[in-house]
């Protein structure tokens, strides 16, 4: 068994690489991406202060290619996905100097970011004056380092970039950066968790919680009034939308009735309040969305748990422990029950999704900046850095669920053994 797992947990790397390799090449030819879109805002902008009298109009060969080195779009596709991996190193700090017909030497300013422990006020930058050749070659004209610099020469674009390498991608812990917030993408995600947490862990203990003793009770009792009941209840909750519940509890409970609040994870004097008061606000606050987030689990789980405790029951196993003088809940809870449970177990390893877990409808609803509606706003604003780090954190997740829920089944069901 250790052997099977081994080679699972090894085979989440090419799976990460597949999948990943796959969004990477489309986020590379869907139209309307972010450099599209910023380079006609500059060309906008541009224009307007050539009708102000000012010169330009048009971007420059240099502040094109400056825009596709930000984005990313300055290298052809297997290259710059082997960057964005960690593989070959990044072309950092990039700097482009433009030359007029028959200039030979220029000068440009190179910009390194500094570690943030060496930031002093506003200055993250540490600013080295250079002349450059057209040639590509740079010398210093102030006092800097340029040992890690390099230059390259484009001479059919009149254009020479002055850049620096350093290896920063997904090997290094480097997700990215986004390009809408400007932060990166693992502060972004380490900023929605506790949300996902919240919800994800309170919905797996109210639906396990809850439905495995209704189940059984269930089953027990079937075709009693409990059980009738109880099935009619779960089944209207199920054909209900979690979305359109939670448009119907904003507009009654939260707005009508003020019950509830209407919007929010939190309030504004969150950090004010006690352990004991916060706790109470958080429970103020996602009540509503909870109940939206769990209504529909509660049929899947209590029904699936309900037939497979029946299907035991019925069991020559069961019927034969009742005859050697086991009690009923004897044979219920100490041989029906365990295999039951095995179709639920299946489930288990899923709870690692609660790091990222979220709805998007549910989100927007209820005002709550969440995993959801993080990604849905990274897909819609073209924000590619966010939406492949957001893909490697779930798809390596799912992974390591999987291989969770296989050694549940394996530790519930001692028939199984995996080689």
């Amino acid at each position: 068994m250790r052997d099977y797992f081994i080679r699972r947990l090894l085979l989440i790397i090419p799976t990460v690489i597949g999948a990943t390799l796959l969004v990477f090449f489309i986020t590379r030819i869907a139209p309307g991406g972010p450099l599209e879109a910023r380079m006609r805002a500059s060309m906008a902008l541009n224009a307007q202060s050539s009708q102000r009298g000012d010169s330009g109009g048009s971007l420059s060969e240099a502040q094109k290619e400056q825009l596709k080195a930000y984005y990313g779009y300055d290298k052809d596709f297997l290259p710059a996905y082997l960057i964005w991996l960690g593989i070959l190193p990044r072309e950092v700090d990039k700097v482009f100097v433009d030359f007029k017909e028959g200039q030979t030497e220029a000068e440009a300013t190179l910009k390194k970011l500094l570690p943030r422990e060496q930031w002093t006020g506003n200055n993250a930058y540490q600013q080295i004056k250079v002349s450059v050749s057209s040639n590509g070659k740079v010398t210093a004209k102030e006092i800097g380092d340029l040992s890690e610099w390099h230059s390259e020469a484009m001479p059919e674009k009149k254009l020479v970039s002055v850049f620096r390498r350093d290896f920063d991608g997904i090997l290094q812990g480097n997700l990215g950066y986004s390009l809408r917030y400007n932060d990166p993408v693992l502060q972004l995600v380490w900023e929605r968790i506790p949300i996902s947490l919240f919800f994800g862990i309170a919905q797996a203990l109210l639906t396990y919680g809850i439905c495995i003793p209704l189940g059984i009770i269930k089953a027990i009792k079937h075709r009693s009034v409990l059980d009738n009941v109880s099935s009619i209840l779960i089944f209207v909750g199920y054909a209900i939308p979690g979305f359109v519940l939670g448009s119907v509890l904003v507009v009654y409970v939260a707005a009508r009735w003020g019950w509830f609040p209407s919007g929010g994870f939190q309030s504004e004097n969150f950090e004010e309040l006690s352990f004991l008061g916060k706790a109470v606000d958080l429970l103020y606050h996602g009540t509503l969305p909870l109940i939206c987030y769990v209504i529909g689990s509660f049929a899947y789980t209590t029904m699936l748990m309900k037939n497979n405790l029946m299907d035991n029951l019925a069991a020559d196993y069961v019927r034969t422990a009742i005859a050697k003088g086991a009690s009923f809940k004897g044979a219920v809870l100490g041989h029906a029950l365990r295999n039951s449970l095995i179709p639920i177990v299946t489930t288990l390893g899923q709870i690692v999704l609660v790091f990222v877990g979220g709805s998007i409808l549910i989100e927007k609803i209820f005002d709550i900046n969440g995993f959801g509606l993080l990604s849905f706003q990274a897909l819609l604003d073209r924000d590619f850095s966010l939406v492949m780090g957001i893909l490697v954190i779930d798809v390596v997740l799912i992974m390591i669920g999987n291989i969770l829920s296989d050694y549940f089944v394996a530790t519930a069901d001692p028939r199984i053994r995996f080689e």
